[in-house]
């Protein structure tokens, strides 16, 4: 049995899906939840949680990053994303183990459960690609390691944190609302810290940042 749990802000839509889960002979619904606390209560009993894009602050990001350090073994599902390879690469880089669509059947969200259960993926030729392009920008940051240690030296305490909120998935406007600042300060952060990084897009920084995360040099980050 694949062992299911839903998250979803509202109690209404997370029953509704529970519901239409439970009729399959190889699920068994664990139960709902309607914030990332609830969640984490009962994330040790299941194999997935079938967890909303639209949870408030950010909180699929923080969940998936929760039971990535607490519950290895848990996979995170992300529904209701939008069709945009670059938000759902972003939630990929966050560490869930797959993605619904908003607007998807439940046939749909049945497979990517058993996808993820079986540690397979389901994605889009789309998404694929820009997935190889991640991978090849992380290459050529990683190579040119060595040589960018002293720009990234040169990020001020407050770069780092917008660089580091970059890195979780944060749009501007996201990372404005986290620092409370203006979303205006909030893309002169990026645009400086793409110039002292020396690269050329956002990507590139955040590709940097999963070195950085990896190797001795991690501790600027502290």
């Amino acid at each position: 049995m694949i062992r299911v749990l839903v998250v979803d802000k509202t109690r209404t839509v997370s029953e509704m899906i529970a519901l239409k889960l439970s009729t399959e002979p190889d699920i068994e619904v664990i139960g709902t939840a309607m914030t990332v606390d609830e969640a984490m209560r009962q994330a040790p009993e299941c194999d997935i949680v079938l967890a909303s894009i639209i949870l408030p602050n950010n909180g699929l990001f923080e969940l998936t990053q929760t039971i990535l350090k607490t519950h290895p073994a848990v996979r995170v599902l992300a529904i209701d994303l939008p069709k945009s390879a670059e938000t759902i690469i972003r939630y990929i880089e966050a560490g869930v183990a797959g993605y619904v669509l908003k607007g998807a059947s439940t046939d749909e969200i049945l497979r990517s459960i058993r996808a993820a259960y079986s540690e397979q993926a389901l994605v889009s030729p789309q998404v694929a690609a820009v997935l190889m392009s991640r991978i090849t920008e992380l290459a050529r940051v990683r190579m040119g390691i060595g040589l960018k240690s002293r720009e990234f030296n040169g990020l001020t305490p407050r770069e780092r944190e917008v660089l580091d909120l970059m890195g979780r998935g944060l749009s501007n406007q996201e990372i404005a609302d986290h620092l409370v600042i203006e979303v205006g300060t909030a893309k002169n952060y990026v645009h400086s810290i793409l110039k002292k990084l020396d690269v050329s897009s956002r990507q590139a920084a955040i590709a940097y940042l999963s070195v950085i995360k990896d190797t001795k040099a991690g501790q600027l980050l502290s």
